[in-house]
């Protein structure tokens, strides 16, 4: 495991090193709607009343995003009421405006079954940031206060500013509106991607404190270790080309478990599979993700992992990814 010396951004912290309470991951090897149900029955507990599903929707034909089928057949069988809430992009590209975006969406499969809330198409509104270093509060997409709690449906890849995109990077800036919220993340002094490193990483993070600080309790996470370029699905076509072997699903109620236990799977992968993964994440500090979701309070960092393929036997990161093999399309 990598152990460099640096920044908490650039540096990961075995889990001997770690310290405090454990909470609960699941995990499933299971990559098919079955699985996606499967795991997302563990986790839903929390869930009741009028609920959101944030996930990346994608750009068009976009080949590395969750497929549109699997959350379907879950929405069918197990949140039958819910709604995809998205919300519009701040880069200019097929999801800028709120009619791009619906034509996206309808190229990507997610209108033959489902209308998704672009929640910033009605106004955007404050939520507060609680504790945050750089935010007292957060501009996000109207229309997401009208719902009672949020499934946070994540695939989980690298990305290019952010390392990583885990359930943290998908609620900060997917929740963030288009153009306010996003702007008070990546810009500064003028420039609308001044924003990097440690800096970005604690301005996403506090944008999703608060998000899930709106929800209370009432949230479940979902990560999706499957088609795992270094590149966010924002990329869409142009994503660089996969090369981390699929791993599984992980669910938890606690989001730092959550994203930290996709990034130990990550690391527990042969030098050879994870190479690329791990070094866009150190590149770009994306540890800090981890730490700071830590210091602001919003979960565990120690975690305990339920095989729920296994009798819900308690396995480590090395034994999920046991006889995984290389991606192969």
């Amino acid at each position: 495991m990598n152990k460099k010396a640096g920044t908490d951004g650039q540096r990961y912290i075995p889990y001997d090193r770690r310290t405090g309470p454990e909470s609960t991951v699941y995990f499933t090897r299971d990559l098919s709607p079955q699985g996606l149900k499967k795991i997302y029955e563990r986790v839903k507990g929390p869930i009741s009343g009028k609920t959101a599903i944030k996930l990346h929707t994608g750009e068009p034909h976009g080949p590395n995003i969750i497929p549109a089928a699997w959350v379907k057949e879950l929405m069918e069988a197990e949140l039958p009421k819910a709604t995809i809430i998205e919300t519009n992009t701040y880069y200019d590209g097929d999801r800028y405006t709120t009619e791009r975006h619906r034509e996206t969406l309808r190229v990507n499969g997610w209108s033959d079954f489902t209308t998704v809330d672009i929640t910033d198409e009605h106004g955007t509104t404050m939520l507060p940031v609680k504790n945050g270093k750089w935010f007292e509060e957060m501009s996000v997409g109207k229309s997401i206060t009208e719902y009672e709690s949020l499934v946070t449906l994540t695939h989980f890849k690298g990305h290019t500013m952010g390392g990583f995109g885990g359930s943290n990077k998908n609620i900060g800036i997917g929740c963030a509106d288009g153009r306010v919220g996003k702007g008070m993340i990546h810009g500064k002094d003028g420039e609308a991607w001044n924003v990097t490193e440690e800096e970005l990483m604690e301005k996403i993070t506090e944008s999703t404190k608060s998000v899930i600080d709106f929800f209370g309790g009432h949230v479940a996470y979902v990560n999706v270790l499957r088609n795992m370029s270094v590149s966010c699905d924002c990329e869409g076509v142009g994503a660089a080309p996969v090369v981390t072997p699929n791993v599984g699903i992980l669910a938890s109620t606690d989001i730092l478990a959550a994203d930290q236990a996709s990034v130990d799977l990550i690391h527990a992968m042969t030098e050879e599979d994870h190479h690329d993964l791990i070094e866009r994440i150190e590149s770009r500090h994306g540890y800090r993700q981890l730490s700071y979701m830590k210091e602001l309070g919003m979960g565990n960092d120690r975690y305990v992992l339920i095989d729920i393929d296994n009798g819900d036997q308690e396995i480590t990161p090395a034994k999920a990814v046991e006889g995984v093999t290389p991606f192969e399309g």
